[in-house]
């Protein structure tokens, strides 16, 4: 459904239509594990919101901020999400306790007890429900925690008898996952089979309702009564079992390797030290207290050497997280450290933290890790004397190569994937893509920039040539070097050979200076040549010479000169017709329309003037300092229905003019538009009744001077039109003067009627 709702939105022009949207969206990537997207959709809320403020949507963000936060295990940021969204609960009245439990959970991984018991409790005495109902789940997990298995048995009984008079609660958040706090406490009090029992059971039910963290939990916490009940061949099986359903995240990572520690904690302890070690790093790393503490109990408390049995399984589970943790540079430098020792690799291994990382020096070499807050991180290892050692240290160096390139690699994939993939870079103001087809084009684009070979852009005027080939070469590998534009009609025809291809001093009359021409000047980076199919017959082989063979031949000089630049060609003409009629070479033709792509003119992507007229709007009331000029509905027809002939240059132009007459803080009326727009809508809103001829409608939530503006605008115009344009009959029916009427004119920038003006 997303596609027709983005398209409904989008012709609202509503920001807060469009802010709820992006709210919605965020939470389907986060739940897709998509969560750069979330944070995207967020962030464009908050600035949706930021412009156009709305207290409800305002704390939904904030909330929707938590979620996202939780499923990345970033708890602090969470519950500071969560106090922000309390603010508004005066404002919005939403009292119903979801906002006061889920900061309960947030104290509670915190490791923060007693608060998140006054959270809970405090939804007990106040809250709905539903709201009761979970809280209880979370007031069972705080006396788990707290070791009180007696209160924690009590409080989830009180939950359970909670679906005896709502059974829907069942598959709320809560009614999920208090099954998982029961099985927590089973093995606290050492009832394994009771516990296997309940978690194949849940297990089933939630593989139902594809909740697939808490299938995560649930698998590993089956593997740990397993193995705890002495059946560690069972208790791997559903490990194995868990991992077939696809890689681990940060929800499950930890307590799988809880869960694979409990398998091997008795059989062999190094191991199970080993993986206890690092779900407790995992924990740390996520600020999760309460996991880190639940695992103090299981890890031994003198460190335990492994045999030589246990090297295999450590070395591959410590490469296997180490590439699982690349998005985390701190776990992996940890592993990579962990596996160096192991492997006895290198007599010393540091990891660092700085803004201003110093090379390698010596024996020694640096693995980048990525960054944390700005500063670089990365493991610093001397290299080993001995051959075998320095190959073993060159194999981790891959892995870790390996895991920081799998990391983007993933990341790119998510974003691949993302259920609505990012606007294009803005080149510049006029670049957004909104539309299916533009949305084409830029796809192409982005492929197409990472090579050199021409393209060719055609399109009516305004449309946006230039911006499509601005957005090409910010995303090539030229980006950094010059894109300069050049329109082959700004030059006479018998000038423009020389200012193409440059000349030499002397070589025809006026020469005064060696000149080295347009091309080389944009040498590294992009050659944007508008109006081609203007050029000269003379000129163009000299031009098809340079695409073919990266010569140019400049006036005078008797040996061509290499430049090493990318060519973007643009017309408003049909470049095939032109070619049947001998006007443009065809072997140039063909030169340049390896990759050819049409932009369609505005009228036929509608779906984007919402997006662009307030766009504009925004940027010339900023410029002009008019404060926040806003698009009245009825406007917005106007502009959805005008064919503009113009393009997109012609929208932004009709927006910069509405922005210099405006007053300050006006509502934009279809009175403040050109004729020829205003006279583009034949239709009349059911919803309104007619209007007398000597009747306007003035929108009151305006500034007054905004309102006094649009009631002397609609006077004028009437008074105009009833006197035919004839100044001294308008002045006297206004109660004007002649001098003061032309200033009210010159103010409002209202011209008289077509007629009159042609009889004057």
């Amino acid at each position: 459904m997303l596609a027709q709702v983005r398209r409904h939105v989008a012709k609202t022009g509503d920001p807060h239509a469009a802010a709820a949207m992006h709210d919605a969206v965020a939470l389907m990537e986060a739940s897709n594990g998509r969560t750069e997207e979330a944070r995207r959709h967020l962030a464009i809320c908050a600035s949706l919101i930021r412009d156009f403020p709305n207290a409800g949507l305002e704390q939904l963000t904030c909330i929707s901020s938590a979620f996202v936060d939780f499923f990345e295990c970033k708890y602090q940021s969470a519950f500071d999400h969560l106090n922000d969204a309390r603010r508004f609960v005066s404002v919005t009245g939403n009292r119903d306790g979801v906002i006061e439990c889920n900061l309960g959970h947030a104290m509670l991984v915190l490791g923060k007890l007693q608060p998140a018991e006054t959270y809970f409790k405090h939804v007990l005495e106040h809250g709905s429900a539903q709201s009761r109902f979970s809280a209880l789940e979370g007031l069972a997990r705080v006396y788990l925690a707290a070791g009180d298995l007696a209160r924690c048995t009590t409080t989830l009984d009180e939950h359970e008898a909670f679906l005896l008079h709502d059974r829907n609660l069942a598959l709320a958040f809560s009614g999920r996952w208090a099954t998982s706090t029961r099985i927590r406490l089973l093995l606290k009090q050492k009832e394994y089979s009771e516990a296997i029992t309940i978690a194949k059971a849940s297990l089933t039910a939630a593989e139902g309702l594809s909740d697939r963290i808490l299938v995560g939990e649930l698998s590993c916490l089956l593997a740990e009564a397993h193995a705890c009940s002495g059946n560690t061949g069972k208790g791997a099986t559903q490990l194995l079992d868990f991992i077939k359903r696809g890689p681990l995240n940060g929800n499950t990572e930890a307590m799988y390797y809880r869960a694979l520690g409990s398998v091997f904690k008795t059989t062999s302890p190094a191991v199970g030290s080993e993986l206890f070690r690092r779900a407790s790093n995992i924990y740390l790393y996520q600020g999760n207290r309460t996991g880190e503490s639940d695992l103090q109990e299981l890890a031994t408390k003198e460190p335990v050497r492994p045999s030589g049995n246990d090297i295999p399984l450590l070395v591959i589970s410590g490469v296997a997280s180490a590439l699982a943790n690349a998005d985390a540079p701190r776990l992996l430098g940890y592993e990579l450290k962990q596996l160096s020792t192991l492997l006895n690799c290198s007599p010393h291994s540091e990891l660092v933290v700085s803004k201003d990382l110093r090379p390698a020096k010596g024996q020694e070499v640096v693995l980048p890790l990525g960054k944390v807050n700005g500063e670089q991180v990365a493991l610093r290892l001397q290299v080993p004397a001995k051959a075998h050692e320095v190959a073993i240290l060159g194999e981790l160096m891959r892995v870790s190569a390996a895991a920081v390139a799998l990391q983007e690699s993933s990341r790119e994939r998510r974003q691949t994937a993302a259920l609505w993939p990012a606007d294009p870079i803005e080149a510049n103001a006029g670049a957004l893509f909104l539309s299916e087809d533009m949305q084409g084009l830029i796809s192409i684009a982005r492929r197409v920039a990472a090579t050199n070979v021409p393209v060719l852009i055609t399109g009516e005027t305004g449309t946006g040539k230039e911006v499509l080939a601005r957005a090409i070469h910010a995303y090539s590998n030229r980006s950094k070097a010059v894109f300069l534009p050049f329109n082959c009609t700004s030059t006479p025809r018998d000038m423009l050979d020389s200012q193409l291809f440059g000349h030499r001093r002397g070589s025809f009359t006026g020469a005064t200076e060696n000149f080295q021409g347009i091309i080389r000047g944009a040498t590294g980076g992009t050659l944007f040549l508008d109006e081609i199919g203007d050029m000269g017959l003379d000129v163009q082989p000299k031009l098809l010479r340079f695409l073919e063979s990266g010569e140019v031949h400049p006036v005078g000089e008797t040996q061509p000169v290499r430049a090493d630049v990318r060519v973007i060609a643009a017309t408003n003409v049909n470049l095939d017709t032109l070619v049947s009629a001998g006007g443009f070479r065809e072997d140039l033709f063909y030169r340049l329309n390896i990759v050819h792509l049409p932009i369609p003119p505005l009228r036929e992507r509608r779906i984007e003037i919402p997006a662009l007229a307030n766009h504009y709007l925004a940027k010339y009331a900023q410029e002009y300092a008019k404060g926040r000029l806003r698009l009245a509905e009825e406007t917005m027809e106007y502009l959805m229905l005008y064919r503009w002939p113009g393009n997109v240059r012609q929208l932004a132009n009709e927006m910069r003019r509405v922005a210099a007459l405006c007053e300050a803080g006006a509502v934009v009326m279809p009175e403040h538009l050109t004729m020829a727009i205003a006279a583009s809508r034949r239709t009349i809103p059911a919803s309104e009744r007619t209007l007398e001829p000597t009747e306007v409608v003035v929108r009151l939530d305006q500034p007054m001077a905004a309102a006094t503006e649009h009631l002397e605008r609609a006077l004028l115009q009437y008074a105009l039109k009833q006197c035919g344009g004839r100044m001294e009959e308008t002045a006297a029916l206004l109660g004007l003067s002649r001098k003061g009427l032309y200033l009210k004119r010159q103010r409002f920038g209202i011209e008289p009627p077509e007629s009159a003006a042609a009889s004057v």
